[in-house]
């Protein structure tokens, strides 16, 4: 299993939820995002799980996990080194932008016989892109994901196109929803009431905007 994610630092992760959130308090549901995801990660049956991280790890990060660094480079080019680096099996790879994600939500990718036929899984995420991409020969993926681009509305689509044209046989995850505005934000949170991330959202609610100086 690999996790990639940003140091959640003020600023620098979920800059689209400012406004009408503070820097700090987009980096507080980063931060809490991202540790509902390890968790999930954590609970899920996996040889090896790796974080790969753009910034040093920190108090959210649990026992449990190997840290390697991001390359430098376009989206698409880190999430191919990420692969590359897998070099026993199949590697799933998931991002920090959906709490709301399960062991439940992984299983059909991580159980017995997930592998059988199949040479690809890729989670949509409901905005066109995707959330989770597995493959069965992970130093493959230089070819299959390099050029794909990110962050469109079709970007799931070309990336499941560019599996499918290598001759991979390539199964679905459940759609699920990217944080990225507030309004994906209560969403995310209304569905998975019981995350850090809705926690989180809670001890906002009313105090959107506030500065730094104001907490």
């Amino acid at each position: 299993m690999l996790v990639i994610a940003k140091e959640p630092v003020p600023g620098r992760v979920k800059t689209r939820l400012t406004p009408p959130y503070a820097p700090w308090q987009a980096a507080a549901l980063a931060e809490a995002a991202l540790a509902d995801t390890l968790d999930a990660v954590l609970r899920t049956p996996a040889r090896r799980r790796v974080l790969v991280l753009d910034g040093a790890p920190g108090r959210w990060l649990p026992p449990g996990f190997e840290v390697v660094p991001q390359v430098a480079g376009r989206l698409d080019e880190r999430l191919a080194a990420a692969f590359a680096g897998c070099h026993d099996g199949p590697a799933l790879l998931i991002g920090m932008d959906t709490p709301q994600v399960t062991p439940e939500l992984l299983a059909p990718a991580l159980a017995p016989g997930g592998w059988d036929d199949c040479d690809a899984w890729i989670g949509p995420a409901a905005d066109g892109g995707f959330w989770a991409l597995g493959l069965a020969g992970p130093t493959l993926a230089p070819g299959l994901i390099r050029g794909v681009p990110m962050s469109t509305d079709r970007t799931g689509e070309i990336q499941r196109r560019r599996l499918t044209d290598a001759g991979l046989r390539v199964r679905d995850l459940q759609t699920l929803r990217d944080v990225d505005t507030a309004a994906d934000a209560a969403e995310v949170a209304s569905a998975a009431p019981d995350s850090h991330f809705a926690a989180a959202l809670a001890r906002f609610a009313g105090s959107a905007g506030l500065t730094d100086a104001a907490r």
